[in-house]
């Protein structure tokens, strides 16, 4: 019994309960509904278990571990080991992998999902599985095994609807890049494990077994292989392909965690894996933060596809994340070991918010595909009559995403923003203080134009009248799919309201991470928080929850006071009565800012007039905006490979005994090499 209450038997429960589920579902793919219950019934209990371990480490701050697998006559041992970091990973893992599992149940019993439910099923429980490999892998060898099956189980379900040309496409780019991620990360880890005699975590990531140019190139190829994964400009190109290619329970797994796998990657490794972090590293990190922030946003702001624009702000969120562990990695080289831990405490909180509302608008997204049959938000309009409840879950979502007080995003966002303003105020390094009022500037500016994004999302999405025959006909989702948005959106308020609990938490975190020391006075009880001393610096959103609440109870007595009555009243005088085509577009709302930045959008429009030109029947208006990474970067580096496939295409001669020659030649350079270097 006490075997069983070991924390550390808790992951191989979990994963074996997973790999029974899926066996059991796979045994019933004859029967779509048993088979769909039976795969995410039993990965709704391995969650449970999985958080359940997180949340020991977290409390104990005990780290466990074990082995998966071992072979005794070879000496292979595949082993896990949890600490604080991976914990918290899990734990966000757990968190939102119950709630998309219950939503699943309903989702995927329609339309050509019913007839495939028990692949994406499936798929769904073999995807988690992977990702808590990857969190708690404690060796190279099990990590990129680990690695390289979350990438094969994400391809194959972002593939679902294989007979539409765009989901192929989709899915073949998300392999590509996936690969040459891993490509970077093999290199990495065997240049570490060659230096360190080892594969072990224990022995690779302690103690920087590389230093010089060594080191620098090993951070690099971490910090592309990593940033491959979590869609960090300029490698970010497959995200918004393949986030809206997947089912939409899917795109909310992939936004909410497994893009995380690279933010833990760049934490477990680039950070606190190398050795003290140089300086460059942190401004690295910094640039790349406030570059995907503001360009995932204004990309987000020209979407009309639903599921992409909140694919973009995928993009944005995580340079926010990167933002703080920027800051936390420039704080942590300059010996500002306080502030490192404000840094470090932000991005890990928002890793848990961005996990929570983004989420919960894939969910709420997901609702509306289903109901209208599209994604384009132009046909859509008046949605929140149809659907009040999925109207009301992704307001709360859009608030939270942009950063609104008493909502979960604006508590990390408040702390980044207090990390730049103490970096700027108490630290004596011109590197800091040039950098951080930087990078708030930016923060401030993505904060901005995310809440303009979701006013156009909402609007054009749930308010006025609808604009096509699926929005006029759409219905509420079933309760089996609106029960996990609500959990959802009342985590963002709990979250939003009660910090200190959350933070408790994270300072516990930070604290296990080599040279971070947070403040003792960060947490101050559940619903107060305060980075550092100082007499403005702290916040208590209940008690700006409770102004709110006494402002808006005051303007209500005196609009009763003062007898003002509702009247009902046509909203047009005079003329023709309003239809759906006079309404204001999305195209229409997003053009000033497409103006503003047309240096960066570089637009192009195309008017086309039926009719007479002076009383025309008909005005047809197309705007695009260029593509520049697609153009400039990754259009020509495609055309290089496939020029350079083609001149290698000389040695292909389709004689057995060439390819024969090849490889003997192969293995002899290789014993040379070994000969020459041993």
């Amino acid at each position: 019994m006490s075997g069983a209450l070991d924390p550390a038997a808790w992951l191989p429960a979990a994963l074996a309960l997973r790999l029974g589920s899926i066996g059991l579902a796979l045994g019933l793919a004859r029967r779509p509904a048993a088979s769909r219950w039976a795969a995410l019934g039993g990965s709704c209990l391995a969650s449970l278990l999985t958080g359940a371990l997180a949340w020991s480490v977290l409390a104990t701050g005990r780290a466990v571990g074990g082995s998966l697998l071992s072979h005794t006559a070879s000496g292979f041992v595949l082993s896990y080991s949890v600490d604080r970091l991976s914990a918290w990973f899990l734990l966000v893992l757990a968190l939102l992998g119950i709630p998309i599992a219950m939503y699943s149940l309903g989702y995927l019993g329609h339309g050509i999902l019913a007839r495939r439910s028990p692949f994406v099923a499936v798929g769904f429980s073999v995807l988690m599985g992977a990702v808590e490999m990857v969190f708690a892998a404690d060796g190279i060898v099990g990590f990129l095994f680990a690695w390289e099956l979350m990438t094969l189980a994400n391809a194959a379900l972002v593939a679902t609807e294989h007979e539409v040309g765009e989901t192929r496409r989709a899915a073949f780019l998300y392999l590509a890049m996936s690969h040459v991620a891993t490509g970077c990360l093999f290199a990495g880890f065997l240049i570490l494990a060659a230096a360190a005699g080892s594969f072990s975590f224990t022995h690779v990531l302690a103690g920087a077994p590389v230093s010089g140019a060594r080191r620098h190139a090993v951070f690099l190829l971490f910090l592309a292989g990593f940033g491959v994964k979590a869609g960090v400009i300029p490698l970010h190109v497959w995200l918004p392909e393949a986030h809206p290619a997947a089912p939409s329970s899917i795109s909310a797994l992939m936004s909410g965690v497994v893009i995380k796998t690279g933010i833990y990657g760049l934490f477990r490794v680039c950070a606190f894996g190398l050795g003290p972090p140089h300086p460059g590293w942190g401004v690295l990190i910094l640039a790349c933060g406030g570059v995907s922030a503001v360009l995932g946003v204004l990309y987000a702001l020209m979407q009309h596809d639903l599921k992409r624009l909140l694919a973009y702000h995928s993009i944005e969120n995580i340079g926010i994340i990167l933002l703080g562990l920027g800051a936390g990695m420039t704080a942590l080289s300059s010996g500002r070991a306080e502030l490192a831990a404000v840094g470090i405490a932000a991005s890990l909180y928002h890793v848990l918010n961005h996990a929570v509302f983004k989420g919960l608008l894939f969910l709420g997204a997901g609702g509306v595909v289903m109901a209208t049959g599209t994604r384009h938000i132009e046909d859509m309009g008046g949605l929140a009559k149809r659907m009040p409840w999925t109207a009301l879950f992704f307001l709360v979502g859009s608030a939270a995403i942009s950063g609104l007080p008493l909502l979960n995003g604006f508590v990390s966002e408040w702390l980044l923003f207090q990390a730049f303003l103490f970096g700027f105020q108490r630290s004596p390094e011109a590197l800091v203080r040039f950098l951080f009022p930087v990078a708030g500037a930016l923060l401030a500016l993505t904060s901005a134009l995310a809440a303009a994004c979701f006013v156009k999302a909402f609007g054009v999405t749930f308010l006025a009248l609808p604009r096509g025959e699926g929005a006029a006909k759409a219905h509420e989702s079933p309760w089996v799919m609106l029960a996990p948005q609500a959990f959802l959106a009342a985590m963002c308020v709990v979250l939003g309201l009660v910090p200190g609990f959350v933070l408790e938490e994270l300072r516990g975190v930070a604290a296990s991470l080599p040279g971070v020391r947070p403040a003792p006075e960060m947490v101050r009880g559940l619903f107060a928080i305060a980075p550092g001393p100082g007499r403005f610096d702290h916040l208590t959103p209940p008690l700006v929850a409770l102004a709110v609440v006494l402002a808006a109870g005051l303007a209500g007595a005196l609009s009763l006071r003062a007898g003002y009555r509702v009247r009902r009243a046509p909203t047009w005088g005079c003329g023709g009565e309003l239809s759906a085509r006079t309404e204001y577009t999305a195209t229409a709302f997003s053009k000033p800012l497409m103006m503003i930045f047309s240096a960066i959008y570089r637009p192009t429009r195309e008017v086309q007039t039926v009719g007479a030109a002076y009383f025309p029947r008909e005005v047809r208006y197309r705007a695009e905006i260029e593509p520049t990474f697609e153009r400039f970067v990754y259009g020509p580096l495609t055309r290089g490979v496939l020029a350079a496939a083609e001149r290698m295409k000389v040695i292909q001669a389709g004689s057995l005994h060439a390819y024969l020659a090849y490889v003997i030649a192969l293995v002899v350079s290789l014993v040379l090499l070994l000969w020459w270097r041993g």
